[in-house]
């Protein structure tokens, strides 16, 4: 098990030695947020949320999405979080989550682009990130391969055993990959790009940022992946390009907000008021390519590696009640379409 603490914030990987923490009466100055940000970024910017809330002991449950997602909804009888930060906003929807969710619009909400805060105020979201392409430059030189500049174009044969991305069963970006294709493009045409696509596929991965990985280190020419993994390999000295595709870039966003059965509703809504605040975000900029808050300014490895300012130039306006609803229909569609 693996658990770490920061002063007056205790960080748990899973959700056994939380049990200990949270079973125990909540006193007042003490809060438990359930979160599904990586643990390295969560660490990072919990010692900066210390500073503004000394007074407030911060226990952090750290699931990946979807056992985050089945833990909130196991404990729907009897929540134990007061907090929900950085989930998936496609899963946040979930009926079954977003019920459990009070209204709050936390300081600076109001001033979020409509697209990143619920109209009711039950969830907002700071931060979010973006597909991408790897690709690994050397690998194109040595085997005369174009440079990839869409989704349509790793359709094309030349790429035949050079692509990896990840699967979407398993994988928010492999999801919010497929997803951004299938609204873009439409059913039909967004379907027959998929199956195109599987013809070249090397193999479909596990982990959202793999693919990258997977790409950097010579493996294959291509991965859809993350990017920020895109943005991280360029600054570490890959020979790897970050390519935005340029027909369908998909998107995430990471929602935060208020559970209603709270013990600690104030505590709660402090930390939620200091994660849409300038000293966040300037955090923030060292993981995530999507900064939501006003303000912002892209980080100098996010420059770097090409991101453009503007992410709304490029980006897919996602409808995220759509891809949250139809998502059990589009996994098993993408599974029979990839199994041949």
């Amino acid at each position: 098990m693996k658990s770490f603490s920061i002063k007056n914030v205790r960080i748990f990987a899973t959700g056994a030695l939380l049990g200990l923490a949270v079973c125990s009466q909540v006193q007042a100055g003490e809060i438990t947020v359930y979160s599904a940000l990586e643990e390295d970024e969560i660490a990072d910017y919990l010692a900066v949320a210390k500073k503004s809330l000394p007074d407030i002991e911060i226990n952090v449950l750290r699931l990946s999405t979807g056992d985050l997602g089945a833990r909130i909804i196991a404990e729907s009888a009897n929540p134990q979080a007061d907090v929900i930060w950085g989930f998936a906003v496609t899963n946040m929807a979930d009926k079954k989550i977003i019920s459990q969710l009070e209204p709050y619009k936390a300081a600076n909400s109001e001033s979020l682009p409509a697209q990143y805060r619920a109209e009711d105020g039950s969830w907002f979201a700071a931060t979010g990130y973006m597909g991408a392409f790897c690709v690994n430059t050397e690998v194109l030189k040595s085997k005369n391969l174009p440079m990839p500049q869409s989704w349509a174009d790793l359709t094309n044969p030349v790429y035949k055993g050079e692509v990896v991305m990840p699967n979407p069963a398993s994988s928010g970006t492999g999801y919010l990959q497929i997803a951004a294709i299938i609204q873009g493009a439409g059913e039909e045409a967004g379907w027959k790009l998929i199956d195109d696509m599987d013809g070249n596929m090397a193999q479909y991965t596990s982990s959202g940022s793999k693919p990258c990985k997977m790409a950097r280190a010579g493996e294959y020419a291509i991965g859809a992946s993350l990017s920020f993994v895109a943005m991280k390999s360029v600054e570490m000295g890959y020979p790897i390009s970050m390519v935005i595709p340029s027909d369908w870039a998909g998107y995430e966003l990471e929602a935060s907000g208020l559970v209603a059965g709270s013990k600690n509703k104030e505590d709660a809504k402090k930390f939620l008021d200091w994660t849409l605040s300038q000293e966040a975000a300037e955090v923030y900029a060292k993981y995530k390519a999507i900064i939501t808050i006003p303000g912002s300014k892209p980080s100098e490895m996010a420059t770097a590696a090409g991101l453009p300012e503007n992410l709304s130039e490029v980006l897919y306006p996602v409808d995220f009640a759509k891809s949250a609803m139809e998502r059990p229909e589009i996994l098993k569609k993408w599974s029979a379409t990839t199994a041949k």
